[in-house]
């Protein structure tokens, strides 16, 4: 085929490149781009933080609770941290818009805060944490669950076996 005929070809075809940033682009369905962090699920287990590989994802102890900053220039987007998640609460959407200027590099963060809540039945400071009930049998209604989110570590352990003696 010669130059001309190729041109011809293109010329009633249209372009073949994305009209990004000018215009809308496809997403592919299953892409893995930014991280997202729901801390109403999240149970504190900070297992994601210890298996992400370039050591983007941080938790810090703070006086108003326990913070998560995920540094997506630092992220590889591999996934891990979604795949070991027990509650799911950290998550990969597939939005990819995260260019940006230089200056802004530090702003790339997902931030999310566990607040502390005081135990309804001991009256000590604990973390908001979703409780870990995949592994209860039987399986724990809403307001057991609900119950349950409002007390303290020690006070969950004496709730759940007080529930499976009666």
């Amino acid at each position: 085929m010669n130059f001309l005929s190729l041109f011809a070809r293109n010329l009633r075809r249209g372009p073949y490149t994305e009209a990004f940033p000018f215009g809308p682009a496809k997403t592919p369905e299953h892409l893995r781009a930014r991280i997202t962090f729901d801390p109403k699920q999240c149970e504190g287990c900070r297992l994601c933080e210890k298996v992400c590989p370039a050591g983007a994802i941080r938790f810090t102890r703070t006086p108003g609770g326990m913070t998560f900053d995920c540094w997506h220039a630092t992220c590889v987007f591999c996934g891990t941290c979604e795949f070991y998640c027990p509650t799911k609460a950290v998550k990969q959407s597939n939005d990819w818009h995260l260019a940006h200027a230089q200056g802004e590099k530090y702003a790339q963060v997902e931030h999310g805060l566990i607040p502390n809540q005081i135990c309804v039945e001991c009256g000590a400071k604990a973390l908001d944490t979703a409780p870990a009930v995949s592994h209860i049998k039987p399986p724990l209604s809403a307001e057991e669950v609900t119950e349950l989110r409002a007390r303290c570590p020690k006070c969950r352990n004496k709730y759940l076996r007080s529930r499976k003696t009666s």
